[in-house]
């Protein structure tokens, strides 16, 4: 079985500031870091150093080429991975000494991806695989509804939160994730409540609080408890998150353990700095004290 996801690859820049900065205040860093990123990149690393096979399917720009080498480095199959003219997606991160974030985001060669090259890299996918989409490429839509009818299953991550782009995709998907945020917009943009859309599964993450399971078929609802720990930086958690449920799904892992499974590999994300480059490993996630 395969992960295959439709993502972002970013170069982040990440800036550590004494506190987020006001309107017109002008603030010296007090260090910067550059790595991978991207929320689609963060997923494929979480994904295969979960243990799945993770396809990442995207673009970058001519300055990006390490960032596929990165991949590669932890396992992402990049063959699906195209060199564009357009400059590669990157972000610009500031980081309070609380851990929370702000990011500005330029989406770059994330969002000229074409639909030939989704279609050939999904013309090598077996169905029940999974394809996994985001909101910062484009061809989300038409990507799901070609997941569907090769019979993928079709999870989304909402976010960056946009509520057309997950109404867009809601007729072809299986399993949605959000946060309690965007759990609140899209009820108030589409009136409907988690339990009420017509999705197999869908996960809320509730931060501090962990994360909560509503089972389309059977109406159930399961919580999955955080674990304590201090946080340093919040970049990439549900990105990890995400991937490690995914991943543990495809190894066919019941869905209560597979999130918290998930639950440890986030708890032990926010406790570093940085993005893609620090997601722990399957090894490390199952045998981290908390």
């Amino acid at each position: 079985m395969a992960i295959w996801n439709l993502g972002s690859i970013n170069i982040d820049m990440v800036y550590a500031l004494p506190h987020m900065p006001q309107p017109g205040e002008t603030l010296a860093a007090t260090s910067f870091e550059q790595g991978l990123g991207g929320k689609g990149a963060n997923m494929s690393v979480a994904a295969a150093r979960a243990g799945a096979h993770a396809c990442h399917i995207g673009a970058i720009g001519p300055e990006g080429k390490w960032c596929v080498d990165r991949l590669t480095e932890y396992g992402v199959d990049t063959r699906h991975i195209a060199q564009i003219d357009t400059a590669t997606g990157h972000a610009i991160i500031a980081v309070d000494p609380a851990g929370e974030n702000q990011i500005i985001l330029y989406p770059g060669a994330n969002r000229v991806l074409s639909e030939d090259q989704i279609g050939q890299a999904l013309s090598a996918a077996n169905a029940g695989d999974i394809l996994l989409i985001q909101n910062e490429t484009n061809m989300q839509a038409e990507a799901a509804e070609m997941g569907r009818k090769l019979g993928l299953r079709v999870a989304y991550a909402a976010a960056p939160f946009d509520a057309d782009a997950v109404q867009a995709v809601l007729p072809f998907m299986d399993l949605l994730f959000l946060n309690e945020v965007e759990a609140a917009q899209l009820e108030e943009a589409t009136g409907k409540a988690p339990h009420d859309l017509d999705v197999q599964d869908v996960i809320v993450t509730l931060g501090a609080k962990g994360a909560r399971h509503f089972d389309g078929r059977s109406g159930d609802v399961t919580d999955i408890p955080a674990l304590k720990v201090t946080p340093v930086d919040t970049t990439g958690a549900g990105d990890t998150f995400t991937g490690y449920v995914l991943a543990a799904l495809d190894r066919g892992l019941p869905m209560a353990q597979a999130m918290a499974q998930a639950s440890r590999a986030g708890a032990l994300m926010v406790t570093r700095h940085g993005a893609a480059d620090v997601i722990p490993d399957l090894k490390e996630v199952q045998n981290a004290k908390f």
